[in-house]
């Protein structure tokens, strides 16, 4: 049986997930407004993903029986400076994610629940490619960000790479 505040944990980041989808839909409105969109379709793709991983908690919350309680999302809409900043943001939210599936793992650890401490391995490796995507699409974007016509052949890699 899964301990209280593990499982607590666990709900919260049903929420997390959640937001995540949100806030990368609002980035890839945000790009595809400016018509950027490879960026857009690639934040869209991460937004699809995010809300996979909110049932994948769901689910495990209710194979356990556990309840899985919902609360509201706030709003992620912001204001972006630059084109640049959309991608610093989603790389902090990444690390602010990995961060939050960690404390769980600790929880975990820290309680002998050696079957959530299986569970939350998939979502450890799968942060650890969320954050390096961040960082290659960062990495990219300052690399071309210069050239008009290079970001643009850049934008439509990024389309491409989440469309194969």
């Amino acid at each position: 049986m899964l301990n209280q505040n593990v499982s607590k944990l666990l709900n919260e980041q049903i929420n997390k997930e959640l937001f995540s989808a949100y806030l990368y839909t609002d980035i890839a409105n945000h790009y595809l407004n400016l018509g950027y969109t490879g960026f857009s379709d690639w934040f869209n793709v991460q937004a699809k993903e995010e809300l996979e991983h909110a049932f994948k908690f769901m689910h495990y919350l209710q194979d356990n029986g556990f309840d899985v309680k919902l609360a509201a999302i706030a709003d992620p809409t912001k204001k972006y400076a630059d084109l640049r900043e959309p991608l610093v943001d989603s790389l902090a939210h990444e690390e602010f994610i990995t961060a939050s599936i960690d404390a769980i793992f600790t929880a975990a650890v820290l309680v002998k629940d050696y079957r959530t401490q299986e569970f939350l391995n998939w979502f450890v490796k799968e942060q650890g490619e969320e954050e390096k995507n961040s960082r290659d699409n960062l990495l990219g974007f300052d690399l071309f960000s210069g050239d008009k016509r290079a970001l643009m052949m850049f934008d439509k890699k990024l389309g491409k790479r989440e469309a194969d």
